[in-house]
């Protein structure tokens, strides 16, 4: 009897350890579990911590990416299509400057190959750098001190030669309107002759190359003309007069300011470049505004426009300053059907909307620009 339960005993207690060598298996995986899972939690929420950090640090990184993504992938102005036979190639000298970035910009547009050769002393890359990039447009930095010897070029290519010339070619007029048959009144000798003469052998040479070799030539000759991307310290009376009357400066006006001179917009000079260098006139042609202004009547126009406070300051006359200045404009308009479109009052708005961003650009690179006093050579403004 005793036996039978000690026997029933000992498997009671056989049972009870497996019981409970089960349930503390159980708790033991249950407390490996848990671990587990918390160290599971605790890592995720580290690695979220630190994707998070991840994702802060990279952001300004994309940011830049996705900036030079939008650079590589440039968005240019509209350019119409041309067939091979109707696309020209055509090398500007000078194309970063003033006028020769609006030419630049018009013959991209009209769907043609254009080179630009600049030394960048008055031009700036700033002003092509919206064509950097495209398959029509190259940019070559060069200085013509080393020539390219353009007109040996045209020459052998068969190309036509478009001199950008100038009304400087009639010196102090004694003629009244100047049209292209007259000679000029050129002091030789005087402060402004290095200008007025080179320009006039200019053309010289030109006609010479094309008797001599057969070069087509056209010659434009450019009155005042002015507009946005001047050269903020070009000495010229516009950029002269806008600057300081948006800077609160006096206006400098040389003598009386009865010189008169006839402004046009740039971008009606442009359109007379094209129709020329597309003619058959091989003769000299003026492009200009023959609507006449005194250089007081336009210091005041400005200086209203503006809203300046500025005052008028009147210095000693300069030696040779033309006295009248006004294009003849009958041969564009009958051989081009050329003429000015662009009322002064328009073009001088833009210009000066140009010149104020120029100006608050330059003020956060805490660069102000001084207007020169008209590059004064011996006494020599330049009223042009």
């Amino acid at each position: 009897m005793m036996k039978r339960v000690i026997w029933l005993i000992s498997g009671l207690n056989r049972r009870m350890m497996k019981l409970l060598f089960a349930l503390a298996l159980i708790a033991y995986i249950a407390s490996v579990w848990g671990t587990y899972t918390n160290m599971r939690s605790i890592q995720e929420h580290g690695e979220m911590k630190i994707e998070q950090r991840i994702d802060e640090a990279v952001a300004p990184l994309r940011e830049k990416i996705r900036d030079l993504e939008q650079s590589f992938s440039q968005k240019y102005p509209p350019v119409k299509f041309l067939s091979e036979k109707d696309r020209k190639r055509i090398l500007i000298t000078g194309g970063a400057g003033f006028v020769g970035s609006h030419l630049t910009d018009k013959l991209m547009m009209d769907g043609h190959e254009v080179t630009v050769v600049d030394n960048f002393f008055t031009g700036r890359k700033r002003n092509v750098e919206h064509w950097i990039g495209h398959e029509n447009f190259e940019l070559i930095n060069h200085d013509v001190v080393e020539p390219l010897y353009i007109e040996g070029l045209a020459k052998r290519v068969g190309a036509r030669l478009l001199l950008a010339s100038t009304s400087e070619v009639y010196g102090d007029p004694e003629v009244h309107p100047q049209n292209e048959e007259y000679w000029g009144h050129v002091n030789p000798i005087g402060p402004r002759a290095c200008y007025d003469e080179g320009k006039r052998v200019a053309e010289t040479m030109c006609y010479a190359y094309m008797k001599q070799e057969g070069v087509e030539v056209r010659v434009a000759r450019i009155f005042n003309t002015f507009g946005s991307r001047m050269h903020m310290n070009d000495g010229r009376v516009v950029s002269n007069f806008i600057l300081q009357a948006l800077q609160g400066e006096p206006l400098t006006v040389y003598g009386s300011g009865a010189q008169t001179r006839a402004f046009q917009y740039v971008s009606d000079l442009v359109n007379g470049l094209v129709l020329l260098m597309n003619s058959n006139i091989s003769s000299p042609v003026n492009l200009g505004n023959p609507e006449e202004h005194t250089i007081l009547e336009f210091a005041r126009l400005i200086k209203s426009l503006v809203v300046s406070r500025s005052q008028i300051q009147f210095l000693p006359e300069a030696q040779d300053d033309p006295q009248r200045r006004r294009p003849d404009i009958r041969k564009a308009k009958m051989l081009l059907g050329w003429e000015p479109v662009v009322p002064l009052e328009e073009g001088l708005n833009k210009t000066i909307q140009y010149f104020s961003r120029e100006l608050e650009h330059q003020a956060n690179n805490q660069y102000i620009p001084k207007p020169k006093a008209a590059r004064m050579k011996k006494g020599r403004p330049r009223h042009n």
